[in-house]
C-alpha cells in the first residue's frame, strides 16, 4: 500500500478541493481518500489531504503528476519503518518539503 499526501497553502484550499474531487470521481484505483486537513498534523509541515492506493499498476502517480496543478505531493510506501517511508523511500512530485522527522 502507498500513501500520497497532497500539500497546499490555506489560500489554495479551493484548488486542493478541486483536485480532491477530481481524484474521487476519476480514479477507481484509489482505496481511500480523506478530507482536507487545514492544519499541521503528524510529520507534515503544510495542510494536506491523504490518498491511499495499492500500487501504480493503473498509472495513478503519473496521472497525479499531470493533475496536481503545481501542488507538492509526497508519495511513500507503508511499512513498519515510518521514518524510512517518509524519507528514504519517499517520492516527491513538485517541490520537496521538510518532514518533521522527530515525530517518528
Amino acid at each position: 500500500m502507498y500513501h500520497a499526501h497532497i500539500y497546499f497553502e490555506l489560500e489554495q484550499q479551493a484548488l486542493a478541493s478541486r483536485i480532491h474531487e477530481l481524484i474521487r470521481t476519476s480514479r477507481s484505483d484509489i482505496t481511500a481518500i480523506f478530507p482536507l486537513v487545514n492544519r499541521l498534523v503528524g510529520p507534515h509541515t503544510k495542510p494536506m489531504f491523504e490518498v491511499h492506493f495499492n500500487d501504480n499498476c493503473h498509472g495513478f502517480i503519473e496521472w497525479l503528476d499531470a493533475h496536481r496543478e503545481g501542488l507538492s505531493v509526497l508519495i511513500h510506501p507503508v511499512t513498519p519503518d515510518e521514518l524510512a517511508d517518509h524519507t528514504l523511500h519517499a517520492k516527491w512530485l513538485g517541490e520537496v518539503l521538510p518532514i518533521k522527522e522527530e515525530i517518528f
